[in-house]
């Protein structure tokens, strides 16, 4: 496979749900962890944890704990509603969430990355204030692995819902107390195509300064 830039990999990664049977080799999962772990750390504490799951029974387990989750979260009557107008490409979206709902399990590899929570964030006080900012240990690493994925021509999507049955997910996992999860990655190679993504013009999104100057570029 021919190395790909940085920027190629960035504009080309997309969404995608649905992948074919064929396992992930070991070194290529390995791979992908290493990616994560070159991510910024705050202190550089590294208290993060990343659970590779491969085995049927394991994936399925995990796969109960994520539908139980969507329904409870009526994701796929709130899908269809979001997507369900005339416009072809909400229609696929809403396709493609209700397939990885319904075949999670069926991905080869998951990988759900975990942290360590530090002292002062088990401080209830602590975290009620701060506790928002604790994803900035953990969601570079998750954006590291999300890319090199892209990079090995694997596809993947980051979903959190498995967390409304966190404590659930826990037990599944074998996780000590102290171990919060912050994703699930559903890894395969997709049976669908990657990039380019469709986004916002950054003259939409960026402001100078202060809210309502106007990147240039924007009338």
């Amino acid at each position: 496979m021919a190395e790909m830039g940085i920027f190629e990999v960035m504009y080309s990664t997309r969404a995608l749900r649905r992948f074919k049977p064929d396992p992930v080799p070991d070194e290529i999962i390995a791979k992908i962890v290493e990616a994560g772990t070159q991510a910024a750390s705050g202190s550089n504490d590294q208290n993060w944890l990343f659970m590779v799951v491969t085995g049927a029974e394991q994936r399925a387990r995990v796969g109960a704990i994520y539908r139980k989750a969507a329904d409870r979260a009526h994701m796929t009557d709130y899908i269809k509603a979001k997507f369900g107008g005339p416009d072809r490409q909400g229609q696929l979206i809403a396709k493609s969430v209700v397939h990885l709902v319904e075949h999670i399990q069926e991905a080869p590899l998951m990988i759900v990355p975990c942290l360590k929570s530090s002292a002062a964030m088990q401080d209830p006080k602590f975290r009620e204030r701060m506790g928002r900012l604790e994803g900035a240990s953990i969601y570079p690493a998750i954006q590291n692995m999300i890319l090199a994925c892209r990079a090995l021509g694997l596809g993947t999507v980051l979903t959190t819902l498995h967390a409304l049955y966190e404590d659930e997910m826990k037990e599944v996992l074998g996780l000590p107390a102290e171990y919060t999860t912050w994703a699930l990655l559903p890894i395969g190679y997709p049976t669908d195509k990657f990039g380019p993504v469709k986004r916002k013009p950054v003259a939409e999104v960026a402001h100078r300064d202060r809210f309502g100057n106007p990147w240039p570029g924007r009338r």
